[in-house]
């Protein structure tokens, strides 16, 4: 079995924002000048054009926005997981994580359920955002 694909590390847009998750701080970018929240982190913001940017904690608190269960691998190192669910959050702040789910039956699913993200490890240096329904998370 291959391993499973990790995102790029490359792009100085997300560099803070994988640095704050590898050290399991979830951190999102907002601009700078219209204080606007924006995921994934980008050059400039769709707001107002701005290229200043700034990264500050959230809370991981949000609800499902939406959500999709995969029944089909799209790589080989997904096939074990098949099904599995790909959630959008809506975190407390207004801005949008797209991630995994843990501990979540995909027929619990629903729209507004409570969930909170915790970053978890895939490999040194990489952490990736997955949800539990909230009061459920893991604490270190």
């Amino acid at each position: 079995m291959s391993a499973k694909p990790l995102p790029s590390l490359e792009g100085a847009a997300g560099d803070l924002y994988r640095a704050s998750a590898a050290a399991g701080r979830l951190c999102v970018q907002r601009c700078a000048d219209c204080c606007r929240w924006r995921h994934p982190p980008r050059l400039w913001c769709t707001a107002c054009g701005s290229d200043r940017a700034e990264y500050a904690p959230v809370s991981g608190r949000g609800r499902i926005f939406t959500w999709t269960v995969t029944h089909q691998a799209f790589h080989p190192a997904f096939a074990a997981d098949v099904p599995y669910a790909v959630v959008v959050t809506e975190l407390e702040e207004g801005v949008r994580i797209v991630s995994g789910t843990r501990g979540l039956p995909h027929a619990e699913l629903a729209l507004d359920l409570p969930v909170e993200v915790e970053l978890e490890e895939r490999a040194p240096g990489v952490c990736l955002p997955v949800v539990r329904p909230a009061g459920s998370a893991r604490r270190a």
